[in-house]
């Protein structure tokens, strides 16, 4: 089990991970040894996530869902096979924290009477000095 938050786990059998080469520093050992970890987590089909957080996991996702519901994680910032697992899974389990948290609902709220006033005071000062301007450019001429 990959303990995300309390009380939501992700079970192991839902993981599917592939190792490829990784591109980059190594030597001769980029070029034998598979150390990049493809981490696959079906969103969609997952009965270890509540419906609202699956939902809000595939917009904080982005680009990383592919049209199938299925998330991917590419982690090839380690030289291990080792490492680079366990980073994907920490990705992978800030990822899901994110889209467990639900989000403060926005209350509408209106710019206060003296707010409004210098904002259009403002405007009204900018104006007259574009003004002044224009009037000192058509005198040249």
């Amino acid at each position: 089990m990959l303990i995300v938050a309390p009380g939501l786990a992700i079970d192991e059998r839902e993981l599917d991970e592939t190792f490829v080469r990784a591109s980059g520093p190594g030597g001769q050992n980029v070029n034998k040894v598979a150390t990049a970890v493809q981490l696959r987590f079906d969103v969609g089909r997952s009965p270890s996530l509540p419906e609202a957080v699956r939902e809000r996991l595939r917009r904080v996702a982005g680009r990383r869902i592919t049209a199938e519901g299925v998330l991917v994680i590419d982690a090839r910032r380690f030289r291990t096979r080792e490492q680079n697992r366990q980073d994907a899974r920490r990705r992978l389990c800030t990822l899901v924290q994110r889209a467990a948290t639900v989000p403060r609902a926005r209350r509408p709220t209106r710019p206060s009477e003296a707010a409004r006033q210098q904002r259009l005071d403002a405007k009204r000062r900018r104006s007259r000095l574009k003004a002044a301007r224009a009037s000192t450019s058509r005198a040249e001429e």
